[in-house]
């Protein structure tokens, strides 16, 4: 009689690479890899550059140094001009004036001179422009027009980009934590894409019936939020009365409910983006908190606690027992169709929050929010090592898969590829992934007969 080969991985190369730490590994690789495609000429912005230039200036003309500060009225360019004059000014030097503005503006400005300055100092994107061709050079009112000097650097490797990959997966990574839980139990959510327009709709909606931008304070933000968080709870728990309660497949309750929710957030929204909110509702999706993203710290949170509660809880337990072997956890006094209902909630909750997350980066809510997030989404909690046939999976592989599909989109945006070829590499992603999965697990010899 035939020894079945079920459950033993081929060998331990592939299940090291199928596991948390081949995945940790992946990533690892990716960062290097687009930290040496991005290598080359860089021009520091923002504070950085402001404190860059601060300390060049200072070392060509010293502590007793007049200067003109001129940049762009953009957020980046506000930051150059505020961290440049604070540390001119912190170290003795004078700001004669600054500038941010059109051309015009600044041209207006340093005409009224009223004698000899050592430094036009002007943010990266102003220093090839004509307008400072009159006011440098000798007998003119400045005698150097300067900007932070270049430096051979990686554009991966950038605060800035860092902490923009960290935004942008927060809310795919929040998402994938119901997404784990689902899949664990051998169950499926394509909704969640549809979850986060209707969460993103139903706050906005509120906000702006509660006040608007002028009138909402923070309790309505705060109910605002919670409802629409709730809304998104509910349709959850309808699903899962589906999935668990009528034997519904997983994939067509929540194709059905992809649909419903997708057109009901449409509909609440009237077609419209709902963009009358306060600017304090990006708090969440856009603030910082010792120069961390809120919504990454929020991610950290939710992660942590996910983790505890499915790797040292009885609920976890269950949760596993469920997608493992339902019946045998049946027998052992676990209600299936209670967990599966549990894990749909929990899902439905999450990509509400999701959803309120999105609302804050982009301070608005509309019906398209969301779209093909599903795909991701999945794609990050299979990347990271859970099994689509229920059973096995992680919290943290769940995080690693985010960040890995985050990279590599990034990666790619910073190579300038092109979104045919992105889709391209994601679904090799995802394919590799799963195959790697299975050869770990050896069921693939029993479905061929091998």
């Amino acid at each position: 009689m035939p020894v079945s080969t079920r459950g033993k991985p081929p060998n331990r190369l592939v299940e090291l690479l199928a596991g948390e730490y081949g995945m940790l590994a992946v990533l690892i690789v990716l960062g290097v890899l687009f930290t040496l495609l991005t290598l080359g000429k860089q021009t520091p912005e923002g504070a950085s550059g402001g404190s860059k230039l601060a300390k060049q200036i200072l070392a060509e003309f010293g502590e007793g140094a007049s200067v003109f500060i001129a940049a762009r009225d953009t957020g980046v360019d506000q930051e150059f001009g505020s961290a440049l004059e604070g540390k001119l000014s912190a170290a003795g030097a004078s700001v004669v004036g600054r500038v941010h503005g059109p051309p015009s503006a600044i041209r207006d400005q340093l005409s009224k001179l009223g004698s000899t300055i050592d430094a036009i100092a002007v943010s990266p994107p102003l220093l090839s422009m004509p307008v400072f061709g009159p006011f440098v050079g000798e007998g003119k009112p400045a005698a150097r027009l300067m900007a932070p000097a270049e430096y051979t650097g990686s554009t991966f490797l950038s605060s800035d980009n860092l902490r923009n990959i960290a935004s942008q997966i927060a809310v795919i990574a929040i998402l994938a934590i119901g997404m784990t839980m689902v899949i664990i139990t051998a169950g499926i959510d394509l909704s969640v894409g549809s979850l986060i327009a209707l969460s993103a709709v139903v706050a906005t909606f509120l906000i702006q019936r509660l006040g608007g931008a002028e009138g909402a304070g923070t309790g309505a933000l705060i109910v605002a939020s919670l409802v629409g968080i709730a809304a998104c709870a509910l349709v959850g728990a309808f699903t899962g009365w589906m999935v668990a309660g009528f034997c519904v497949p997983p994939f067509i309750a929540t194709l059905a409910m992809m649909q419903v929710v997708r057109g009901s957030a449409y509909k609440i929204a009237d077609n419209q983006t709902i963009s009358d909110v306060p600017a304090n509702f990006q708090w969440l999706g856009n603030g910082l908190s010792f120069g961390i993203p809120n919504c990454v710290i929020l991610m950290g949170v939710l992660y942590i606690i996910a983790h505890i509660m499915m790797s040292k809880t009885q609920l976890g337990r269950y949760i596993y027992a469920t997608g493992g072997n339902p019946e045998a956890a049946r027998l052992s006094g676990v209600s299936p169709k209670k967990i599966k209902l549990i894990v749909y909630i929990i899902a439905g909750a999450l990509a509400g929050l999701g959803g309120v997350v999105l609302a804050s980066q982009l301070q608005s809510g509309a019906g398209r929010y969301g779209e093909s997030y599903e795909l991701k989404v999945i794609a990050a909690v299979v990347v990271g090592g859970t099994s689509l046939f229920g059973g096995r999976g992680k919290i943290f592989g769940t995080l690693i898969g985010a960040f890995i599909i985050a990279v590599i989109e990034n990666g790619m945006n910073l190579k300038k590829l092109g979104s045919e070829t992105q889709m391209i590499v994601l679904g090799a992603v995802i394919l590799i992934a799963v195959l790697l999965e299975r050869l770990r697990s050896g069921e693939w010899r029993s479905a061929t007969g091998g």
